[in-house]
């Protein structure tokens, strides 16, 4: 069974090691070189490895959900590809299949002929995405707590939305947070147009009561305040080998006085331990406002200018792996806050998490099933015409006798497993709209 080494209070870290002094640390002093190497931590990985796909469904359980018959075309679903971390060479079509308890696809042909895939949501998909929300309402104030947080973490309290977007997942906002979430607080956030003509969120009101970070309020928890005690919680898998000179760089560097993310650094100097110690402060509050307490890194990679860092301010992450892991799963670096889990556990356990873990299940259900060729293709049944309420919903020129215009191109015959993710013409692109 893999051991850890934990310290984090005056003690328990001084009996990893008895040595003091070595370092004279000041505000002035600079970054002392010290390298630590990164080690494989199978548990953590094996946290992050199932995530890329339960993510992706879920962001398309939420955008088929949005429109009104809870179903789209393939094409409109390979327009949001963006969004879900998929690879590149992975035909949407090809994993919303993999899933036939989260998705069931049916067909309807379009002018010429061709079969075009559409999907819509199984009822057990369905039901449990009304527990989501069910659960996201119930979370409102916690939810709206962290965008606030995530705000104030920056200079002047905005970020471009491409940023906010890219932390929606972790964050548990929902894919249209935009327009179903941020409206209900008009008094606290603003749309607004940026310098580089993009748009950005804006938070209109700073509150004192959110500017106390969770390492604080933990502190506090303990009654460490009081005894000066600055120190973040570390651990290292056994294996991890430190070296003397890390051991003692590290004893001083926990000593170092701790800087509330939330307020001003321009009296610190970047290129000082001092100032490094600010900056795992703050990435460890955003890890923090997060659900899981894990992001990919690309997605905290802009945060330089908004978040005053210094440059290349992410080689925080390998400087520090008994605060940080990141994992190499997926095809992607993931940062993970280690203080979080025990083992695979989360210490904190948000509500979103159950509901993501019973998307899991079912997820995990439908590979099992199609594995045993339960899913196999059906023929008639699978086949839906114009004069529904699908086609009602249509308007102008995108149908043609129950049929839907289209210039797109398929290799296959009538009724055969439509394998283009190609967006088809302007025509059919109303339904994606609808």
């Amino acid at each position: 069974m893999a051991r850890w080494w934990f310290w984090g209070k005056r003690g328990g870290y001084e009996l990893l090691c008895g040595c003091k002094g070595g370092f004279i640390y000041q505000s002035k002093r600079g970054l002392v070189n010290v390298k630590l190497k990164w080690v494989k931590d199978r548990v953590l990985d094996g946290v992050v490895s199932g995530e890329r796909d339960l993510k992706a469904a879920c962001i398309l359980v939420s955008i088929i959900s949005s429109v009104p018959d809870c179903c789209l075309p393939v094409y409109h679903l390979s327009s949001q590809r963006g969004q879900l971390g998929l690879p590149h060479d992975l035909k949407i079509s090809t994993f919303v299949r993999r899933y036939p308890t989260i998705f069931d696809e049916f067909h309807v042909p379009d002018s010429g002929g061709t079969c075009v895939p559409w999907f819509r949501l199984t009822p057990e998909s369905l039901s449990l995405h009304h527990d989501e929300l069910s659960v996201v309402e119930d979370c409102k104030t916690d939810l709206l707590n962290r965008l606030r947080k995530l705000l104030m973490l920056t200079k002047d309290g905005t970020l471009p939305l491409q940023t906010i977007d890219q932390l929606k997942w972790d964050l548990g906002l929902q894919h249209d947070y935009q327009s179903s979430f941020v409206p209900q607080y008009l008094d606290l956030f603003s749309l607004v147009h940026l310098p580089d003509d993009c748009a950005g969120l804006k938070h209109l009101l700073w509150d004192d009561g959110l500017a106390v970070s969770h390492f604080e309020k933990s502190k506090r928890q303990e009654g460490d305040v009081e005894n000066g005690n600055s120190e973040f919680q570390i651990g290292f898998r056994r294996g991890f080998g430190l070296k003397r000179k890390c051991i003692e760089w590290l004893n001083e560097w926990q000593r170092l006085p701790y800087t509330n993310p939330y307020s001003n650094p321009s009296h610190l100097d970047p290129r000082t331990d001092i100032s490094e110690k600010r900056m795992v402060g703050v990435f460890h509050e955003l890890l923090h406002l997060t659900i899981q307490k894990k992001t990919e890194r690309q997605n905290v990679s802009n945060l330089r200018k908004p978040l005053a860092l210094p440059q290349k301010f992410t080689k925080v992450f390998e400087r520090h792996p008994g605060i940080f892991y990141i994992s190499k799963k997926c095809d992607a670096q993931t940062v993970v806050l280690r203080e979080a889990y025990d083992r695979d556990k989360l210490v904190e356990r948000h509500l979103l998490v159950d509901i993501w873990e019973r998307y899991a299940n079912l997820m995990k259900k439908g590979l099992l099933d199609r594995s045993k060729g339960l899913y196999k293709k059906k023929t008639g049944a699978h086949l839906e015409l114009g004069g529904g309420p699908l086609m009602n919903n249509v308007s102008g020129g995108g149908l043609d006798g129950g049929r839907f215009n289209s210039e797109g191109e398929s290799d296959y015959e009538f009724l055969s497993e439509y394998e283009s993710d190609e967006a088809l013409d302007n025509s059919c692109q109303i339904l994606g709209n609808s």
